[in-house]
């Protein structure tokens, strides 16, 4: 995973107050039809957009230390009869009501917030807040707010009202671990084709347990099973193919001692270990087959899968990989972020072999890029394109500025870049109703302009990534993490 190489070039493609721009807070909340519009909303794009990041960067004033930290944020867009409509509202969880009531920090953060008043108001405070704000999924008849340390937050899918915490009837214990970052298989075998829902969650120590949940179309939890692999695993995504959960567990350490005595958060006490590799854990998804397979791999760094399968006794895995972690220094600010200084994420494929116990990767994409997307029912099952967040240029580490499709099979690829003023994400696959073929139809992304300072909702046609329309919003969504696309339309 060393195929990184500084950029040849000293011209950039962005400025970086510029991108700072989207790094302020939204206070507001809107409920509108959106009118300022370049080119046409496709008439049979129907459905709803929801959105989940950080909307609160402080709290009155008092800067939040690393945007991971900031309360989450719903953002929707419905789409119906060639018309838009936005929504926005906070996640009401129960330490967002309470600081904006108190109007200052009241809790520490994982990654480095801190409470007013130093290491001793800090130290031995392990009470971390719920803040709801890394994805948001509609499943079983609920809108989810989801953040991996602890259980989702029910809301209403038309207004954004938090109408409580979600525990799968009692499947969950208070407080326990869900992860943000579900799959959604197609059609599972195990359920005679119908489809369901896949996570997991992490207790990290010594030694670690992985639980794997199972859920059906009501929302029931009906499969559940836990083990338990040799040491700390720090694991935001995972992967599953149509009979097995991956997870790559990335060579970190974790000294909790700065974090118990009040000196760091959780996440800066992580350090990435290039001289330890990279294991793939191989756990069956099927409850009666409990033989774990562990792999090894060359050292780096994962936050996101795109996609696996099943392929000649072989699973490939697409991934977004790292050289190493991009570590959060304490006293550090993300606004000042240098890019230059950072390895990018880049696009590799992966085939792990579990009878030789081997693994082989090939780079797909060199340039910078982040957040896979493809075709809902592609999911487990071998894909051809992919479409990513990626940098304007091709060599180097830069921001999010683009949208690219990644021909697997071919190695062609497009891009739709928004430089040097626009800022992208996550992009969204949405199929076209009743289309035949994979790459029939539109790729969401929200864009910062950062000239006018506000954010667009691009829909680009998917075969060849050229703008179908430009929804401008009447203001700005802070940078985003996470969302899916429904087709049920929820206005009220």
């Amino acid at each position: 995973m060393q195929a990184y190489q500084a950029s040849s070039t000293t011209e950039k493609s962005y400025s970086l107050e510029s991108w700072q721009g989207g790094y302020k807070s939204l206070k507001q909340e809107y409920d509108y039809w959106i009118e300022d519009i370049e080119g046409e909303i496709p008439p049979d794009l129907s459905g709803t957009l929801f959105r989940n990041g950080p909307g609160l960067l402080d709290i009155n004033e008092q800067q939040i230390h690393h945007p991971f930290d900031g309360d989450g944020m719903i953002s929707k867009i419905t789409f119906t009869d060639g018309r838009a409509h936005f929504r926005n509202r906070f996640v009401q969880t129960e330490a967002y009501i309470k600081e904006q009531k108190a109007g200052k920090i009241l809790y520490r953060g994982v990654f480095g917030t801190q409470k007013p008043g130093g290491m001793l108001t800090n130290i031995f405070n392990f009470k971390l807040k719920n803040i709801a704000n890394t994805n948001v999924i509609y499943w079983g008849g609920k809108l989810l707010a989801l953040w991996e340390g602890a259980e989702p937050h029910i809301l209403d899918p038309i207004t954004l009202e938090t109408l409580g915490k979600e525990y799968f009837n009692n499947v969950l214990s208070e407080g326990e671990a869900f992860s943000a970052h579900p799959h959604f298989d197609p059609s599972c075998a195990m359920d005679g084709g119908n489809p369901c829902m896949v996570n997991f969650s992490i207790t990290p120590g010594l030694s670690t347990t992985i639980k794997v949940f199972e859920l059906d179309l009501s929302g029931k939890v009906i499969r559940k099973h836990a083990h338990f692999v040799p040491g700390f695993c720090f694991i935001h995504d995972f992967v599953i193919t149509e009979n097995y959960c991956v997870f790559f567990q990335n060579p970190v350490k974790f000294n909790p001692i700065p974090f118990a005595l009040g000196m760091r958060g959780a996440g800066e006490c992580i350090k990435f270990d290039p001289n330890q590799p990279t294991r793939a854990i191989v756990i069956p998804r099927n409850p009666k087959n409990q033989e774990i397979k562990i792999l090894e791999m060359q050292s780096g760094f994962v936050f996101h899968h795109a996609n696996a399968f099943e392929k000649a006794g072989e699973i490939v895995i697409d991934s977004i990989c790292y050289a190493n972690l991009p570590e959060v220094e304490p006293g550090s600010d993300f606004r000042q972020t240098d890019f230059d200084a950072l390895s990018p994420g880049q696009l590799w494929r992966f085939h792990l072999n579990l009878e030789q116990q081997t693994v082989q990767g090939k780079l797909l994409e060199a340039r910078s890029c982040e957040f896979p997307s493809l075709h809902p029912e592609l999911v487990t099952r071998s894909h051809r394109y992919l479409y990513l967040g990626a940098a304007h240029s091709e060599t180097g580490n830069a921001p999010l500025q683009a949208f690219i499709k990644v021909d697997v099979e071919t190695g062609e690829k497009l891009l739709w870049s928004a430089a040097p003023q626009g800022f992208t994400g996550e992009p969204i696959f949405v199929p076209r109703p009743n289309a035949t073929n994979e790459d029939d139809g539109w790729v969401l992304g929200l864009v910062y302009d950062s000239q006018h300072h506000r954010s667009d909702v691009v829909i680009l046609d998917a075969k060849n990534l050229t703008v179908i329309a430009k929804l401008h919003l009447q203001h700005h969504i802070p940078y985003g993490l996470h969302g899916n696309f429904v087709n049920q339309v929820f206005l009220g």
